[in-house]
């Protein structure tokens, strides 16, 4: 049994691609900052290697308004947990680099989030977390 989990925080209005790529984004970032949740490469019988998944579960909630969005990144912060972000400017920005000058111009209560990633201890991560709906 794991006792760290993984949880992406989506704002439930975003249009479909949108959300999609939020969270390939942020669970991205949890991949390459904690290299303790890589799971093993799968190897198939004929001894093809295929690429390993994030080995701790993963959840994914909706916000169903920017508050509650918002409320739970507070409640991260609160708690220490590891948070990766993304905003709503993201998706006008074409490369890292102009990702990181975005969120530069901003303090972080100052964020327009529309997606989070927070890791750590399963009771953090459920307190934080709490009230949220699982996506459909």
């Amino acid at each position: 049994m794991y006792n760290k989990k993984v949880a992406v925080v989506i704002k439930d209005d975003l249009l479909p691609w949108q959300k999609l790529n939020v969270v390939a984004f942020l669970a991205g970032s949890i991949a390459i900052e904690f290299p303790e949740t890589h799971g093993e490469k799968f190897i198939t019988a004929d001894h093809k290697t295929f690429l390993p998944f994030i080995k701790h579960p993963t959840l994914v909630y909706k916000a169903e308004s920017s508050e509650k969005l918002q409320r739970a990144f507070q409640r991260a912060k609160d708690r220490e947990l590891a948070i990766g972000i993304y905003t709503q400017q993201l998706f006008d920005t074409r490369s890292g680099e102009e990702n990181v000058l975005e969120i530069a111009k901003h303090t972080a209560d100052q964020l327009d989030l529309v997606g989070i990633i927070v890791y750590g201890e399963n009771k953090k991560v459920d307190k934080a977390l709490d009230g949220l709906k699982y996506h459909e």
